[in-house]
């Protein structure tokens, strides 16, 4: 995982501490000696995540973090304070200016490492959706953005999972006020009952009696339904190596024991505004862009949009190193479905091969109907191994159940894929396409029902 990280202090030995620790693993690091000097980087260049001190002469980091997150141009990018004040009173008045995460001095390096590429993982999603709306029209943008300004973080609807009832309890009581709290004290009851009760947060013990916390968590990240819930943990001391080990599963926060009332609303509230405001970029998004960019039969996008997005994502990734992927995807004897049951047949296997699509790509990745039955997919931030899984689970989700055709008997279906990496500066979109296509037609070549990669 690469990104560009800004270090923001006025004492030049922590800067190379921390610069020296991001570089070894191959972060791109940029400096500021002053708030004054931070702001001006984040408003002219591109900047991923921001590790910000909060002691500071003349602008302190507090103010910098405000002004960042007022900012509609700089509001995206994640804010790590790094603090030696560990009064819960500070954490909430950083949380309550934006402040997404804090790492205390002296900083650790298991700590340092996972809040940095939790947070970076956010970013990278929000700048994906931020592209789409972009690649569609700068209106969705517009809107999202009064969305945002318009969002509050009060009615939250809660679920606590503990299996200690005094616990439990006692968070409700600080949290019922202004909000709908349940508390599940089954764990193992937790999927189902976060799937099936429309919540905007869960909190998760790290103490629960015969569960494991973080099998809890994985198992709600693993789930469609709850797949970008947020999640709270509620660590004691001794849990710090597994808080880490959960926000590189997807947990979104933690907060310690014994709980704060200040600080945990406030980290609350951050959640929820965060989770609103996705949900409202995501509707926004949806709906400025469906009737113009998306194919009307499955409800992907269309080739029209594919084309200006991988042209807008390609020069992204070659300006910032990174890697990306395209996958072609042909139905195999397609031309068969329409002859023997009929075009409505065909055109129900096409819409459900979309369903099957969706469901086994990634949040960032770009599923469009790029023609009659032929399929893209854009993958950005996908080296070869990463494409390679997902290619093959969209195929083998095709194989391994039949269609429904009518008459009670399934039709088998099976797809060739063929995929190209971004590996050369001078590609182009019409070369990755070519590229792809030609890996596509050795697919079909070779026996189809497989996957195949360019050999660039």
């Amino acid at each position: 995982m690469t990104a560009r990280v800004l270090i923001v202090d006025d004492i030049p030995t922590n800067v190379r501490l921390l610069e020296a620790r991001l570089s070894a693993e191959y972060f791109e690091v940029l400096t500021a000696s002053s708030g004054l000097e931070a702001l001006r980087i984040c408003a002219g260049e591109d900047v991923d995540i921001v590790l910000l001190d909060v002691m500071m002469p003349g602008m302190d980091g507090f103010e910098v973090c405000r002004r960042l997150k007022s900012d509609a141009h700089t509001s995206h990018i994640p804010v790590l304070m790094v603090t030696a004040l560990d009064q819960p009173s500070d954490r909430v008045r950083g949380l309550e200016v934006g402040a997404d995460d804090f790492l205390t001095k002296p900083v650790d390096d298991v700590q340092l490492m996972a809040r940095v590429k939790s947070l970076v993982r956010l970013k990278a999603l929000t700048d994906e959706l931020r592209a789409r709306a972009i690649t569609g029209q700068e209106i969705a943008i517009e809107d999202a953005m009064r969305a945002m300004a318009s969002i509050d973080s009060e009615g939250g609807r809660l679920l606590i999972i503990d299996t200690d009832a005094r616990h439990a309890e006692r968070l409700r009581a600080f949290l019922a006020p202004t909000n709908r709290v349940d508390v599940l004290t089954s764990p193992a009851d937790a999927a189902l009952a976060v799937s099936g009760g429309d919540y905007e947060l869960a909190l998760v013990s790290m103490s629960l009696a015969d569960f494991d916390p973080l099998r809890v968590c994985s198992q709600m990240r693993t789930a469609e339904t709850t797949r970008t819930l947020p999640i709270i943990l509620v660590a004691e001391e001794d849990d710090r190596p597994r808080v880490v080990r959960g926000l590189d599963l997807g947990v979104n926060d933690f907060i310690m024991r014994p709980v704060e009332r200040n600080e945990l609303l406030a980290r609350v509230r951050t959640q929820i505004r965060r989770q609103r405001y996705a949900v409202e970029l995501r509707q926004s998004v949806t709906n400025t862009l469906a009737l113009a960019v998306t194919d009307e039969l499955t409800g992907l996008y269309n080739r029209r949009y594919f084309d200006r997005h991988l042209s807008l994502m390609l020069e992204k990734a070659q300006q910032q190193d990174r890697d990306m992927a395209v996958m072609l995807i042909d139905m195999d004897f397609f031309k068969s479905v329409n002859d023997t049951h009929g075009h409505d047949t065909g055109d129900s296997v096409l819409r459900e091969f979309a369903n099957r699509l969706r469901r086994n790509i990634r949040g960032v990745d770009l599923a469009c109907r790029f023609g009659g039955e032929e399929f893209v997919v854009l993958m950005p931030d996908t080296d070869f191994q990463q494409a390679q899984s997902v290619a093959e689970r969209v195929r083998a989700a095709v194989a391994e159940k039949g269609f429904d055709a009518g008459g009670g008997r399934p039709l088998a279906v099976t797809v060739s894929v063929g995929v190209a990496l971004n590996e050369h500066d001078s590609d182009t979109p019409e070369v990755m396409l070519k590229r792809a296509d030609v890996a596509l037609y050795r697919a079909k070549r070779e026996g189809r029902n497989r996957v195949v990669f360019d050999a660039a």
